[in-house]
């Protein structure tokens, strides 16, 4: 009998639990459960026998790999997969997967309340601004990236969007100004929505270069990654241009520097809350779960990042 592990400092909600478990159970297979640990060597204790394993945050290092002899599949329940070691994954033929779209709009939903928080000075006493009539640019047309666009089309927002593999026939269809290049989109939008995964290529990408080409009053809101800001660059932008504004659900690494000078231009969530929502955890736990029967049973590989 195959035995599955959900292992999950910060657990799932019980019904996305109990979910999983249904699908599990129903499967033929074994569950077992590993959560709120705080010592990895649990963690590794806990992975020894097991065939899958279904994490949130949680780092699964080579060392997890390691101690992971039955280890098959590992997905993580979310759409950025950071946390997931692939090369060690794929020495040892174990497949690495994410869950695409289930928390797509908890993400989107968050940059645009972002936006709003934003345009009201932080919900401080003063003239603020609306949305309606103003340009977004969505960096990353992807699942998350186009339900910010159908969000803001609502509020009579101007969607622009920029991302090499979508073609500009694809945006064009869905009502979306296509862009060319990146530095057409932060020239051309007041709000630019960041949605970009944090790869070698785009680590440091956003910086002095592009940030200072947003108009005047601008606004970047980032519920991407922060390894993907040039965060000595913000800073540097920030200061030579007062009208611009930054808010993210990834605190940077120099946060409190960043609030000390720029006070209410600036904002961070406590903790990264994009898909802290009751329907995003019961969803993507579902969707690992039912990806790993697929696998186990039929060897279906759809969502492979490895």
């Amino acid at each position: 009998m195959a035995k599955v592990l959900v292992a999950t400092d910060k657990p799932f909600a019980k019904a996305a639990v109990d979910g999983i478990k249904t699908i599990v159970d129903g499967a033929g297979f074994e569950l077992a459960l590993l959560e709120k640990y705080t010592d990895v060597n649990d963690f590794y204790a806990a992975v020894a026998d097991v065939d899958a394993l279904i994490v949130r945050s949680d780092k699964v290092t080579k060392e997890v790999i390691e101690a992971a002899k039955n280890l098959k599949i590992v997905v993580r329940a979310g759409a950025g997969y950071d946390n997931l070691d692939l090369e060690a994954c794929t020495a040892k033929n174990i497949v690495a997967m994410n869950t695409p779209g289930q928390n797509s709009n908890a993400v989107a939903e968050l940059a645009i309340g972002m936006m709003i928080f934003m345009a009201r000075n932080a919900f401080n006493p003063g003239t603020g601004s609306e949305l309606k009539g103003k340009k977004l640019g969505i960096h990353a047309y992807g699942n998350v990236g186009r339900m910010v666009a159908n969000i803001a089309k609502g509020f009579g927002m101007e969607v622009y969007a920029f991302d090499p593999f979508v073609t500009e026939e694809q945006m064009e269809k869905e009502g979306i100004h296509f862009c060319r290049t990146a530095e057409d989109l932060y020239s051309t939008c007041a709000y630019v929505s960041l949605h970009i995964p944090a790869t070698e290529k785009t680590k440091n990408s956003i910086n002095y270069d592009l940030l200072s080409k947003m108009p005047k009053g601008g606004c970047l809101i980032n519920t991407a990654r922060k390894e993907v800001i040039n965060e000595a660059e913000l800073v540097k932008v920030l200061e030579e241009r007062t009208d611009l504004k930054y808010a993210t659900d990834i605190a940077a690494s120099n946060q409190a520097e960043l609030n000390e000078k720029f006070c209410t231009r600036v904002f961070a969530t406590s903790k990264k809350m994009g898909a802290e929502t009751a329907e995003a955890n019961i969803n993507a736990g579902l969707a690992a779960a039912k990806q790993i029967v697929s696998f186990l049973n039929d060897g279906v590989t759809k969502f492979k990042v490895n």
